[in-house]
């Protein structure tokens, strides 16, 4: 594992975060009124969870076992080699689906969802890189 690497990709997703905390609105029904907030919230949850996957790659490139062979997987085997905690990685999963949705079927995302992440997901994206953190010498 690079550290200049993983720290390099853990500060862009702490601007990704930054940018999602500062444009998050109030209510559900506010973002889905608002398709600039729309664009820039989704953009940066589904940037954080690419950058979140692309960590936890290059993290387990080190490794000795096979490589995941879908994203989510990736956080599973984070979980086994007590990287994040099985919580986290289920969480971080469902954050993939997110990211897929968002990527390639944007007409069809639920803003209450997105809303919710705003929030309570941006908690899992800072506990994930606080675990990857610790990695770092």
């Amino acid at each position: 594992m690079d550290p200049l690497i993983v720290a390099a990709k853990l500060e862009s997703l702490r601007r990704c975060v930054a940018r999602i905390e500062a444009r998050r609105v109030e209510t559900a029904g506010d973002l889905a009124a608002d398709v600039n907030v729309q664009d820039i919230v989704a953009l940066n949850l589904a940037r954080a969870v690419q950058l979140c996957v692309d960590v936890a790659l290059h993290v387990l490139s080190d490794g000795d076992a096979p490589p995941p062979e879908t994203m989510a997987e990736a956080f599973d085997t984070l979980a086994a080699a007590d990287v994040i905690s099985e919580a986290l990685a289920l969480r971080m999963r469902s954050a993939v689906g997110f990211r897929n949705l968002a990527v390639h079927a944007y007409q069809t995302i639920d803003w209450a969802i997105v809303h919710r992440l705003t929030y309570e997901g941006v908690d899992d994206l800072r506990s994930f890189a606080a675990a990857v953190a610790r990695l770092i010498p």
